[in-house]
């Protein structure tokens, strides 16, 4: 532990004098140059003005004023506000409302000025009625803004007319279920009657009349016309042909009673070999079995 002690303290000491001795030697400027780095002393700034009218002079050319149009004037006259009244000349560089407002009294200041020097050079200073002036985009270019305009308000028509579609599917589809909904309510409802008239606790037959709509007068005297003339000729032709309901296989067969019954039984015109009247030609039969197997054996 003391050698480690010992050998700190040396190395400490080395590094104290080496410290003083790069001191001593910066003092007496012993240091090359590259080991530190020198800092530069601030610029100073210096108002030339034999410099600048030399430079001036240099660039400047002997020019009329029509073809310069320069001006030099200072800012117009302005209104004083009742509320803050600012000295002619102190502007605030930080106030970027009075400095815009500065070069804008300017520039009216210079037009003021220039306007009868222009006239007085009879120099014209408004467009003629007839002037005509291209326009800085192309036809070709408008053209094709105008297209571009003209999709963007078909899309957003196409984007309406789809809002209000789905807004009348949902009003459709909503009515739908309240009409489903009203008939399933009106059969439960008739349901329900039936039940209590078929287990007897109630004897009212309202339930019959339908879904209990009132009929106008035009609606009921057709009704009672119809009642009272009975059934259609095609009606009759249907019931005739097909009966009024219910069984319907085997109502062909014979009975008992139809077995019995001969009265309308005609011999002289069953199975067609009765007497025919005269001029009327007999339909062509096809032959039974045995009389073509007797014509075959005859042919050979």
């Amino acid at each position: 532990m003391a050698a480690l002690a010992s050998g700190s303290d040396s190395e400490a000491d080395s590094e104290a004098l080496s410290d003083a001795e790069l001191q001593e030697a910066f003092a007496r400027g012993l240091l090359k140059p590259g080991l530190n780095v020198e800092l530069e002393a601030p610029k100073r700034r210096q108002n030339d003005v034999a410099g600048l009218g030399q430079c001036l002079a240099e660039f400047r050319k002997d020019l009329a004023w029509l073809e310069r149009l320069d001006v030099t004037v200072g800012p117009a006259p302005e209104l004083p506000a009742p509320q803050t009244l600012v000295e002619p000349g102190a502007v605030d560089p930080e106030d970027d409302f009075r400095r815009e407002m500065t070069f804008y009294r300017q520039a009216q200041a210079a037009v003021l000025a220039v306007l009868p020097r222009l006239h007085q050079h009879q120099i014209p200073t408004k467009r003629p009625q007839d002037y005509f002036a291209e326009m800085a985009k192309s036809d070709q270019q408008m053209q094709k803004i105008r297209q571009k305009l003209q999709m963007k308000q078909a899309a957003m028509e196409k984007s309406e007319k789809a809002k209000q579609l789905r807004a009348l599917r949902k009003y459709g589809k909503k009515v739908q279920t309240e009409v489903l909904q009203k008939r399933q309510r009106e059969k439960s409802k008739m349901m329900t009657a039936i039940k209590k008239y078929q287990k007897g606790f109630s004897d009212k037959l309202d339930f019959l009349e339908g879904d209990g709509r009132s009929l106008s007068r035009g609606e009921e005297g057709a009704k009672a016309q119809q009642m009272k003339k009975g059934p259609s000729a095609k009606r009759r032709y249907k019931n005739q042909k097909f009966g009024f309901g219910g069984r319907k296989k085997g109502c062909k067969r014979n009975t008992r009673e139809s077995y019995d019954d001969v009265s309308g039984f005609r011999a002289r015109t069953a199975h067609g070999r009765g007497p025919h009247k005269t001029g009327k030609k007999l339909p062509n039969k096809r032959p039974g079995k045995r009389a073509r197997e007797k014509m075959k054996s005859r042919a050979r």
